[in-house]
Formats: structure tokens, C-alpha cells, sequence
């Protein structure tokens, strides 16, 4: 009986299995380690980008002390005293003597009016008074003589009554011409057409050859006389801030034409009113004029001093933020996330503003703020920039 043998099992298959088990075991561990590679380089990726997206804001610089502050408000200068100079009789302009510019002193002639028919009347009144003053002399001599012969009774009382009477009419006749003849010297007089005071011509509206009459309504002024010596300031002060001016006070002003001198302006006076129009106080300074550098019309920027209220807070122009909800400031609240607060705004300064509701005095506000802030977005305070107040 013969048994058949099961071949053996090839060596080599024996030896591959091990080496087949542990390339597998090394792909699976190559690939489990790639897979946390790639794993951590997203993590790592994820909070980079999230970092990123984190603004950094800045906060704004305070403005020091507010107690009291300048506030630059637009101003006009008038001269000290100006007067229109028109013609008060009527004629033709003979000479003028003056030019604008000129340097003129009280009484000074600046033109002269040839006035023909004037001089027509002024001479007829002095032939008026000379007749009225004759009459009054024969109607004296007159009731005279009636009065001596009323004494011898040649004539009656009533005859000597009335030759009184007459003389005493004529009398009323030499002074009634008189008036009317010093009436016409008067107007002569005003052929010479003169400054009223001292000051400066600044404007001259008549030639040689002008007809001018008197006291015409719509006729431009011969010339405007002005004294400069000191000037007149004109200041609109906003409502909220009228209780700032008080007798006394000072004020600095600078005008475009000096640029770099500053003048120093007292005030004299205000409207003590606010207008319905303007809504503003008209305060009055008066301004030395010693050199002459200030001209009447010039534009001044007054800078104002002002008193401010410790409710005011005062923030740079560039923290506010203007959307649907009205202006808003951002401030930096607990974990550096944004907190936004309704504000109103008491006074807008051009590099400043006044806030007297929705601010703290120890908030932190952030200076130009991106326009996609929203409220509870966290920020990162750039480096040095964060106030003193640290992290909440």
C-alpha cells in the first residue's frame, strides 16, 4: 500500500509574508503621519488666517486738560468811526482836493461844489434884507412924527396906533430877511464840502463836472472818511457759548494779508441778545490800529477763549463714525472687543469735537476706525498705542 506525501510549503512564500506585513505597517504609519502633518499645518493655517482677520486698531491720543479751551471763530473789522460824506446843497463838483488814501484832518476841504443858483438866492436876500431893513427905517421915523403930533392932538390915537404897528411889522420883515439870508450863508457854507474828523478817505465817488444834489436819497456818498486809529471787531459767539464772554476779556486774531502777527482785541460791548437768524451772540472788541496794518472790512480768525463745561468731553474728529444709527464713537471694552456708543455732539471744533452725552471719562477710543468695525468685534490694540489704561 503505497501513501502519498503532501509536498512542503515553498521557503520563499514563508519569507515574504513578514516583509509584505511590515511595508504595509510602515505605509500606514507614513500615511498617519502625513495626515496629522496636514492636520496640524490646517490648525496652524485656521489661526493664522483667524489672527489676520483681527483688526488692529489704534487708540486716539487724549487732548490734555479741557477746562478751558481757544475756540477759532470767523470775525470782521470795521474801522473805529465811518461817515459817508454827501453834497447838502445842490450844484456842480468844481475841484476835489482829497483821494482815497489820503490823510485828512477835521474841518480839511475835500471839494468843492459850484452852486450858481444858491448864489442867485444868497445875493436876492441880502437885496431883501437891505429893502426890509429900509422899510423898517421909514416906518420908525414915521411912528415917530405921529407920535408928536398925536401929543399936540393933530391927529388921532387910532391914526397913531396903527403908524406903530406898521413899524413894528417892518421891524418882523428885518428879521425874517435876516433868517432867510443866514439860512443861504449856511448852505454857501456847504459849498466847501469837509472831513468831519480826523481819518483816512477810503472811497471817493465824484469827478469834476459831477452834478450833485442835495439830499438825494439814492445818490452814492462824494467820500467816506473813516478813522483807523483803532478798530472795531466783530464776533457771531454760538449760542451755547455766550455765557463765555464777560467784560474784560481778551481775544487773539490773526488776518489773512499778515500772516504769521497776531493782534489782541478788548472786549467793549455785545448785542446782549441772540439772534433768531444766526442763533449767535454779536460780541464787539476794540483793536489797536498803530501802524495802520488792519484795514476796515478785513476778515479776521478770532481765537476765542471759552470756558468748557467738565461734562464735555473733548475727542479728535477722526474717532467719530456716522451711520444709519447716527454718530457713534467705538471705545475698547472687556476682552478688547468693541463697544459702540450713541453720542451727540455739543460742538464740531474742525480738528475737534465736543461730546456732552455717551462717552466716559475713562473709555478708550479708538481712532479711525475701519468702516466695517461692528459692535463686539475683537481688536488688537497696535503696539504703543494702547492709553494708559491697559486691558480691561
Amino acid at each position: 500500500m503505497s501513501h502519498e506525501h503532501a509536498p512542503p510549503a515553498h521557503p520563499r512564500t514563508l519569507r515574504l509574508r513578514p516583509a509584505v506585513i511590515g511595508l504595509l505597517v510602515v505605509a500606514a504609519v507614513t500615511a498617519a503621519i502625513g495626515l496629522a502633518l496636514r492636520a496640524h499645518d490646517y490648525h496652524q493655517l485656521v489661526k493664522q488666517v483667524d489672527a489676520e482677520a483681527i483688526p488692529t486698531v489704534a487708540l486716539a491720543a487724549p487732548l490734555g486738560s479741557m477746562g478751558a479751551h481757544t475756540m477759532t471763530l470767523p470775525g470782521h473789522i470795521d474801522a473805529w468811526i465811518s461817515a459817508p460824506i454827501h453834497a447838502q446843497v445842490s450844484g456842480y463838483v468844481k475841484s476835489w482836493n482829497k483821494d482815497i488814501g489820503s490823510h485828512v484832518e477835521a474841518g480839511e476841504t475835500l471839494a468843492v461844489i459850484d452852486t450858481p443858483e444858491l448864489d442867485q438866492q444868497y445875493e436876492q436876500a441880502k437885496a431883501v434884507l437891505v429893502r426890509a431893513q429900509a422899510n423898517a427905517q421909514l416906518a420908525k421915523v414915521t411912528s415917530q412924527r405921529w407920535q408928536h403930533l398925536l401929543s399936540s392932538n393933530s391927529v388921532s390915537k387910532q391914526e397913531a396906533d396903527e403908524k406903530a404897528s406898521e413899524a413894528a411889522v417892518a421891524g418882523a420883515n428885518v428879521l425874517s430877511a435876516k433868517a432867510d439870508l443866514d439860512r443861504l450863508a449856511a448852505l454857501e457854507a456847504f459849498r466847501n464840502v469837509t472831513a468831519p474828523f480826523a481819518g483816512t478817505v477810503t472811497a471817493r465817488n465824484t469827478d469834476i463836472g459831477d452834478l450833485v444834489t442835495a439830499d438825494s436819497q439814492s445818490a452814492l456818498p462824494l467820500f467816506t472818511v473813516a478813522d483807523t486809529d483803532k478798530m472795531r471787531l466783530y464776533v457771531a459767539v454760538p449760542q451755547r457759548y455766550a455765557s463765555s464772554i464777560r467784560p474784560g476779556m481778551t481775544v487773539s486774531l490773526t488776518v489773512p494779508d499778515h500772516p504769521g502777527k497776531s493782534y489782541q482785541g478788548t472786549l467793549i460791548g455785545s448785542s446782549d441778545a441772540v439772534s433768531q437768524a444766526s442763533g449767535s451772540l454779536l460780541a464787539q472788541f476794540e483793536v489797536a490800529n498803530d501802524n495802520g496794518k488792519l484795514l476796515p472790512g478785513d476778515y479776521a480768525d478770532v481765537q476765542l477763549p471759552l470756558a468748557t463745561s467738565q461734562a464735555v468731553t473733548s475727542v479728535p474728529s477722526t474717532v467719530l463714525i456716522f451711520r444709519a444709527q447716527g454718530p457713534q464713537i467705538a471705545v475698547l471694552g472687556p476682552g478688547n472687543k468693541v463697544v459702540m456708543r450713541d453720542v451727540h455732539i455739543a460742538m464740531d471744533l474742525g480738528g475737534a469735537l465736543e461730546i456732552d452725552r455717551g462717552l466716559q471719562p475713562d473709555d478708550r477710543i479708538i481712532d479711525n476706525p475701519p468702516d466695517s468695525l461692528a459692535a463686539g468685534d475683537t481688536v488688537r490694540v497696535a503696539s504703543g498705542k494702547e492709553s494708559s489704561h491697559g486691558d480691561e
